[in-house]
């Protein structure tokens, strides 16, 4: 070989290494193939202005992070956002992005969703927002092949210096979440760490992200990296960050003062005394009776069989919904323990988020934040306040509440079913987005279980699955039955209660079928979609209605197929509805509002 090319060979091998021009590594990419947009589309326009954006924001950002949203309608608005190691300065987050701009289009050509990560550098967008939620698939495990020469003390070490990492990571505010960590291994050897979250995420739901990532690193390796679109966390006995553009660790806290004895606790009824041990989540009485005004009736939202809604403000101006359990009310006991216990355990951007509770002398108190446009129900109640609906508000609502249940039947760490879905459960934020709330009645599922029985029924007439109903025979295919009710009197615009007086008692879902079986399914639509561009996309939700609804909960889909079909455009249907539910009407078969569950014990107790 001629000794100048190997001069010249070298000294680029030399000037890469070093220059800080050098392109960023790319690591991996996800387009999951499930939604493709046509070229030249209006998805398109839109993805091309929004990545643009995105590269251009990273020119200037201060912080290595930025999220954005182009487009008006769904499902061809576009939501992106990037994520740049919190060590790299502008420049070189700005280079990584621009490499991720080019990246992403040419490996996943045409893809509604996508996402690449790099060394330096995350970037990801999607047809629906992706915004401040806990995201941890797709993701992929990269590692070391070398062993550490002694597993057992480094294992430990680690794992105390991961969680360090995750817990500051996590603590970081909305400018930055990301921490490292620099600790000796042996006298020669030391141990780098680095973890970091998208700052929209909560400090809660950062942590659990950073968990899950630690809890997948592999074992026994000298390095490894989890990759998750929300958070990463990685591990090396080398140096691959700048230490000093992270704050360093702070110094240990002084050692806690004697801590005083906890107050009497007031006579609990069966069953909640072990709530008053999740500290962090209590609220005292005082506070709650100033946020309401000592629960005026000027506050006052409503009223259910659970007891009175009261809004509040707190002190430091967040609003609040407070669920006051009725004094008379026994079984309301039960369904206050499962939310008190579950909620907490269920961080998605379509599931409200409990705040905390109260329990102070005879006071039961449910916290939740304010959803400032209430419920479905109060939209679909009369005429007016549903023409308030268009559209594209319906559908995004449709598409919040299916994610929403997708990730209690399979994404959250618990496996959940609902069992009273309905439009009053249904509560809309100050963007129309949609939050399933009401989990009193709630069953939570093993991981390989199919179905549970109970021997008393609950639930609201008209939302009930027909097995449920008749047999008391509860799956996730029971949501997913009372998901297509849902979904055909948004689509109808009328609640399905409003049929009883119509078609023999026989509800919506009936009167949908058999316009379907008739070919007059546009009967089925509410009025202002069916002379207009909108129809067939309204037709099709009315297939996947109809879907959800047959008799056979074997023929139903999954949450997770719905989704994937509400997300294609324009919707890939090839499934078409068999056999509906045919069963008695409300009027002749009485249900109690509540239930004592007595279940064959085949799923697990909200108490574990």
């Amino acid at each position: 070989m001629n000794s100048c090319f190997i001069i010249s060979l070298s000294l680029s091998f030399f000037i890469n290494i070093f220059s800080t021009e050098a392109a960023p590594d790319y690591l991996f990419h996800d387009c999951p193939n499930t939604a493709l947009f046509t070229p030249n589309s209006t998805y398109q326009s839109n993805l091309d202005t929004l990545i643009a954006s995105l590269s251009s924001a990273a020119a200037s950002s201060t912080n290595g992070f930025f999220n954005a949203t182009t487009g008006q309608n769904p499902p061809d608005q576009a939501y992106g956002l990037f994520l740049c190691r919190g060590d790299l300065d502008t420049p070189t987050c700005s280079r990584c992005v621009a490499a991720g701009k080019k990246g992403i289009l040419e490996r996943c050509p045409n893809q509604r969703v996508s996402t690449i990560w790099y060394d330096q550098c995350m970037l990801r967008y999607s047809n629906w927002s992706i915004f401040s939620a806990t995201e941890r698939s797709p993701n992929q495990v990269l590692y070391n092949i070398e062993n550490v020469s002694d597993p057992n003390p480094f294992e430990q070490l680690l794992g105390e210096t991961l969680n360090d990492v995750a817990t500051r990571a996590s603590a970081g505010g909305s400018g930055m979440k990301a921490a490292v960590a620099e600790v000796n291994v042996t006298s020669s050897q030391k141990l780098y760490a680095l973890a970091q979250c998208t700052p929209d995420l909560t400090a809660s739901d950062c942590v659990k992200c950073l968990q899950f990532g630690i809890t997948n690193l592999p074992r026994g390796k000298q390095g490894g990296r989890v990759l998750t679109p929300s958070c990463n966390v990685r591990y090396q006995l080398y140096p691959f960050y700048n230490a000093s553009a992270l704050p360093p660790p702070p110094p240990p806290p002084p050692p806690p003062a004697q801590a005083a004895p906890p107050p009497a606790l007031a006579t609990r009824p069966k069953g909640l005394l072990e709530m008053t041990k999740v500290e962090s989540l209590q609220y005292d009485l005082a506070t709650i009776r100033d946020a309401t005004d000592n629960f005026s009736c000027q506050n006052k939202l409503g009223k259910g069989g659970f007891g009175e809604v009261f809004k509040g403000t707190l002190s430091n101006g967040q609003q609040i919904a407070v669920k006051r359990l009725s004094k008379s009310s026994e079984q309301g006991i039960e369904e206050f323990k499962n939310e008190a216990i579950l909620l907490p355990k269920l961080q998605h951007r379509n599931v409200v988020r409990l705040l905390g509770f109260c329990l102070e002398g005879e006071e039961k108190l449910l916290i939740y934040e304010l959803m400032p446009n209430k419920s479905l129900d109060y939209f679909l109640s009369d005429l007016e306040k549903t023409r308030q609906l268009d559209w594209w508000t319906r559908f995004k609502i449709v598409c919040g509440i299916a994610r929403g249940m997708l990730y209690l039947h399979e994404d959250s760490r618990l496996r959940i079913v609902h069992r009273d879905l309905k439009l009053g459960n249904i509560l809309l934020d100050s963007e129309m987005n949609p939050k399933i709330s009401d989990f009193g009645m709630a069953r939570i599922f093993q991981a390989d279980q199919k179905q549970a029985y109970t021997e008393r029924i609950a639930g609201t007439l008209g939302y009930m699955s027909p097995e449920y109903a008749m047999h008391g025979e509860i799956s996730v295919k029971s949501d997913v039955y009372s998901f297509g009710v849902l979904l055909l009197e948004l689509i109808n615009g009328k609640k399905n209660s409003s049929f009883d007086e119509v078609d023999e008692g026989e509800g919506l879902v009936v009167y949908a079928w058999k316009n379907w079986r008739h070919g007059t399914p546009l009967e089925v639509l509410d009025p202002t979609f069916r002379d207009t561009h909108l129809r067939d996309e309204a037709l099709r939700c009315l297939q996947i209605g109809l879907l959800c609804a047959q008799e056979d909960p074997n023929r139903r889909p999954t949450m997770a197929n719905i989704v994937r079909e509400l997300s294609s455009h324009p919707f890939p249907l090839g499934l078409h509805p068999q056999q509906l539910a045919f069963f008695p009407s409300r009027t002749e078969r009485p249900m109690e509002e509540l239930e004592s569950d007595q279940s064959s014990g085949r799923s697990m107790p909200f108490s574990t």
